[in-house]
C-alpha cells in the first residue's frame, strides 16, 4: 500500500487548498450573517453561489465521482485527502464542490442503476448543481437501523406506482432548490427478506407528498446537508419507469449507495478534527491561565498529543479502506469500511470535545464552529447505520472465522 499523493491528486490538492484559503474560509463569516438574515431557516447562504460558480471554473467540482464520464474520474485514494480538505469548512466546502451529501449519494445511485431518461431528467441538473434532491429512507415508526423493517409501500397499478407511508431524516428534503426524492419502501412484502424493497424517483411537488416539517439536529437545521424532513406519501402517483433497476432492488442499492457514502463522511470528519486541532493549539497559545499560557498546562498538551496521535491512526484506516475498495471492491472492503464508520466519528467527537474545553465557554458559542462540528461528528454515530448495528456485523464477521 502506497499513500503517497500520485501527480494529479497533489495538483488538485494544492488548488483545493489555495481555494480554501482565499474563498472559503473568508465566506464563513459572510455565510453567517447572511444565514442570520435569512427568513427561511433551511436557506443556502447566496455567498454560496459564488463559491460554486469558482470551483466550477477552476475544475474542483464533481470529484466525488469515480465515474469519468459524470465526475473527475478520480479513486477513493485519490479523493480522500480532497475529502478531508473540505471537512475543514463542512458546512460551505462540499457543497461549493457538488460534493455534498446526500446528493452525493443520490448521483452515484442513478449514475450505477437510472436508465438514460432518469440520467438525462435528473442526474444531469444534480451534477450541474442547479438542483438538489432528498433520500428518503428512514421512518418513525420502525427501527430503521434494520432497513428490512421499512414499511413504506409501493404497489404497481397499471402504469404507476402507488406510494404510501411516513418518513423522517429524508436528507435533502427541506433545500429550497430540492426538486427529486429517491423513496425506498416494500414492493413485494411476501419476498424473500432482502428482495421485499425497491427505490422509486418522487418529484417533490408531485400531488400527495407533504412535507410535514423540518427535523433539527442538536439544534441546527444541518441545512448544508439540504436539511432533514419528515414526509407523509398519500397515494402519491408516480410513473412506473421512475422505479430505479427493478423491483426488489431496493436493499442492494441501498448497500451500493451507503459504501462510498461511509467512507466521503470518514474523509471529511479528518478534515473536522485538524481543524478542531488547530483551533485549539491557537487557542492554547493565545489565553493565560494561574500565571501560564494555557499551551503549557499538562493536561492540555495531553489532549494535543492524544488529539494527533487518534487523528493519524483514523487517517490510516481510512486510507487504507479508500485503497481496498480501489483494489478489491466494495464487498471486499466491507470490514474496514464498518471500521472506520465506528472509529472515526468517535475520534473526531473526542478531539472536537477536548478542543471546546480549551475554548472555555467560547467552544459553546457561535464565535467559533466548534459546536457545530462537534453536532455533525456526534449525529454521523447514528447516520448510515449506528454504532451498534456495525459493531454487531463486525463481531459476526470476525467469529465467522472461528465457527
Amino acid at each position: 500500500m502506497d499513500f503517497a499523493y500520485d501527480a494529479r491528486t497533489e495538483e488538485l490538492r494544492q488548488r483545493l487548498l489555495a481555494f480554501m484559503d482565499e474563498f472559503v474560509y473568508p465566506a464563513e463569516a459572510v455565510a453567517h450573517e447572511q444565514l442570520a438574515t435569512a427568513t427561511d431557516p433551511w436557506a443556502r447562504p447566496p455567498v454560496l453561489e459564488e463559491l460554486k460558480a469558482r470551483a466550477r471554473r477552476q475544475g474542483l467540482w464533481n470529484l466525488f465521482l469515480p465515474d469519468a464520464e459524470h465526475g473527475a474520474g478520480l479513486t477513493n485514494l485519490q479523493y480522500a485527502p480532497l475529502a478531508e480538505i473540505t471537512g475543514r469548512s463542512p458546512h460551505l466546502a462540499p457543497e461549493a464542490l457538488n460534493c455534498a451529501a446526500p446528493d452525493t449519494g443520490n448521483m452515484e445511485v442513478l449514475a450505477m442503476f437510472g436508465t438514460q431518461r432518469q440520467k438525462q431528467q435528473w442526474l444531469q441538473p444534480l451534477l450541474a448543481g442547479e438542483i438538489r434532491s432528498a433520500f428518503c429512507m428512514t421512518e418513525p415508526d420502525v427501527a430503521s437501523s434494520d432497513a428490512t423493517n421499512i414499511a413504506t409501500r409501493i404497489e404497481r397499478d397499471g402504469d404507476h406506482y402507488v406510494i404510501n407511508g411516513r418518513k423522517w431524516w429524508s436528507s435533502g428534503a427541506m433545500a429550497p432548490h430540492c426538486e427529486i426524492l429517491i423513496v425506498m419502501g416494500k414492493t413485494d412484502p411476501q419476498a424473500e427478506r432482502h428482495r421485499q424493497q425497491s427505490m422509486v424517483l418522487v418529484p417533490r411537488d408531485t400531488p400527495g407528498v407533504h412535507v410535514k416539517r423540518g427535523m433539527h439536529v442538536f439544534g441546527y437545521t444541518d441545512a448544508d446537508h439540504g436539511g432533514h424532513a419528515e414526509i407523509v406519501f398519500d397515494d402519491v402517483r408516480v410513473p412506473a419507469d421512475n422505479l430505479i433497476a427493478g423491483e426488489g432492488e431496493g436493499f442492494a442499492i441501498a448497500q451500493a449507495r451507503l459504501g462510498p457514502g461511509r467512507i466521503h463522511h470518514c474523509m471529511r470528519l479528518i478534515g473536522m478534527a485538524e481543524r478542531a486541532l488547530e483551533l485549539m493549539c491557537r487557542r492554547a497559545i493565545e489565553r493565560v491561565a494561574f500565571g501560564k499560557p494555557v499551551a503549557r498546562q499538562g493536561v492540555v498538551q495531553e489532549w494535543i498529543a492524544e488529539s494527533r496521535v487518534r487523528i493519524e491512526q483514523a487517517r490510516l484506516l481510512v486510507l487504507k479502506t479508500a485503497w481496498l475498495m480501489d483494489t478489491v471492491g466494495n464487498k471486499g472492503a466491507h470490514t474496514e469500511i464498518q471500521a472506520i464508520k465506528i472509529a472515526t466519528p468517535l475520534m473526531a467527537e473526542w478531539v472536537l470535545d477536548k478542543a471546546i474545553q480549551a475554548h472555555g465557554a467560547g467552544g459553546v458559542s457561535q464565535d467559533f464552529p466548534l459546536a457545530q462540528l462537534w453536532a455533525a461528528a456526534r449525529t454521523l454515530r447514528l447516520a448510515d447505520g449506528p454504532d451498534e448495528v456495525h459493531r454487531m456485523s463486525l463481531a459476526k464477521r470476525e467469529l465467522k472465522k472461528y465457527l
